[in-house]
């Protein structure tokens, strides 16, 4: 009897323990990503998103949500389904531990995205970015918002256009969707541009 409430107390203990994401063994998970996300997490080519130095609530966020269906992404079909939940973590503590990407963002169509991105535009409804992704643009950790600076102008345009269109709908209570449809193709490129420009720190 002993013996068995001993066992039933281990149980009960154990039951919610969630494993501890390992950034080394991530690293050798992430060998697939690389072709289109680069051996350190800085794609080479537009399209494809930086994740070095994103958070990781946000990377283990969005995974599961490609891996499970709630984010339809043609170009991940197949490569993730497999993983484990820890899997994930692992890969997305990587990710996280590497150093995120500078940009040099184009200075005229950077100023016209600077104003709406610190200040919004109360006209249309449009809320300042930095409510959410900071004034440095690092993104909120515990929220599982992400960080922005340094990220392919070319993968935000075609995020923004995606919530817009309602494409892309695995946003907390349809937050980006209500945004994006305010705004307009220009402003969505001009704070695209000065995003990729901001030089903050994920750390």
């Amino acid at each position: 009897m002993k013996k068995l409430l001993i066992g039933l107390t281990l149980a009960i203990s154990t039951a919610g323990f969630v494993h501890a994401a390992d950034p080394a063994a991530g690293e050798e998970k992430a060998a697939t990503c690389a072709s289109c996300h680069g051996d350190d997490g800085i794609s080479s080519v537009g399209q494809w998103p930086n994740l070095a130095g994103q958070h990781a609530s946000y990377l283990e966020k969005q995974m599961l949500d490609i891996r499970d269906g709630r984010r339809e992404v043609p170009e991940m079909v197949g490569i993730i389904d497999d993983m484990s939940d820890e899997d994930l973590r692992d890969i997305a503590a990587f990710y996280a531990e590497q150093s995120a990407n500078v940009g040099q963002a184009k200075e005229e169509l950077a100023v016209r995205g600077r104003d709406l991105y610190r200040a919004g535009d109360i006209a249309k409804g449009i809320p300042a970015c930095t409510a959410c992704h900071m004034p440095n643009g690092k993104g909120n950790s515990p929220a599982a918002f992400p960080a922005v600076s340094g990220q392919h102008t070319t993968y935000t345009i075609n995020q923004l256009n995606d919530f817009r269109s309602g494409e892309r709908d695995n946003d907390p209570s349809a937050m980006m969707r209500t945004i994006a449809e305010k705004m307009s193709d220009s402003e969505i490129e001009a704070v695209a541009e000065y995003m990729f420009g901001l030089h903050g720190t994920n750390r």
